[in-house]
């Protein structure tokens, strides 16, 4: 998943082992949002890596107020971030608020933390706007000494955010959601493939595909799996999955190979002469 080197493994180990009993004394204290901030700050400097004069930014104006944080890279606004007190738990009111700075600047992504907890949304500019809950960090149960660990905290560094690193986390993520794999199954490939094995189990039964499919989504298949927009979503995605497949195949049928080329090529010439 990560391209995590060695460099910047042992920045991120060293700035977690560092904060960590920080963030505990602070949140045993519990500090105040503003005290949050500088710790957030420091944060993102050592252990994320982010340039603290040249690239965060407290100064952001967003309908004439300010967001608490915001990550420029090469002077473009790549992340904004809200941040509040260590001692308050994240609600839907925060990320609606971060959501709304996020699509009033046009910025694709928002973390919300509260300096323990970070959570990384993706806004998805539609009508009306959405948001997407695509990393959800808990800094206090992680282990300096633990790769996975590491390459979770590099999703929102600096290195990460160059490499597209979240974006393509958030891509798995799909890819193997119990939604795109309830769509899957039900696809005919799939069917045909369960079809034969059935029948391979027992020669004499007659089943076909529909039969199948009628038992995959009243029995084996929950309904929640099946239903709903992410559910909707997820049929959209391997639809234009297949169809993608089918003009790629088609394509490459009409298509002759490279010796048919030559030979009706030379055919041509002789032709000709």
């Amino acid at each position: 998943m990560a391209k995590l080197t060695t460099k910047v493994a042992v920045r991120i180990a060293a700035g977690l082992k560092r904060f960590q009993p920080v963030l505990d004394s602070a949140r045993k204290r519990d500090i105040n949002e503003s005290d949050t901030v500088v710790i957030v700050t420091d944060m993102l400097e050592h252990v994320l890596g982010y340039d603290k004069f040249m690239e965060i930014t407290s100064e952001h104006a967003i309908r004439g107020t300010y967001c608490d944080l915001a990550i420029k890279l090469d002077t473009k606004l790549a992340l904004l971030i809200e941040v509040k007190a260590i001692g308050l738990d994240l609600k839907d009111n925060h990320v609606k608020q971060a959501v709304d700075y996020a699509a009033n600047q046009g910025c694709e992504w928002v973390l919300l933390t509260n300096g323990v907890l970070w959570q990384a949304f993706r806004v998805s500019f539609q009508k009306p706007i959405v948001h997407e809950l695509v990393l959800d960090i808990n800094v206090a149960t992680l282990s300096h000494r633990k790769t996975s660990d590491l390459e979770v905290l590099w999703l929102i560094s600096r290195e990460g955010l160059q490499k597209s690193g979240l974006v393509e986390y958030q891509s798995q993520r799909e890819a193997l959601s119990r939604f795109t794999l309830g769509a899957l199954v039900l696809t005919d490939p799939v069917v045909d493939v369960l079809r034969r094995e059935v029948r391979r189990i027992s020669p004499e039964a007659r089943i076909d595909g529909e039969a199948i499919k009628t038992v995959l989504m009243n029995e084996v298949l929950k309904r929640e799996v099946l239903e709903g927009t992410k559910a909707e979503a997820a049929k959209r995605t391997v639809s234009r999955a297949a169809r993608r497949a089918l003009r790629k195949s088609a394509t490459a049928d009409e298509a002759p190979d490279d010796a048919e080329a030559l030979v009706s090529s030379s055919s041509d010439r002789k032709t000709s002469a």
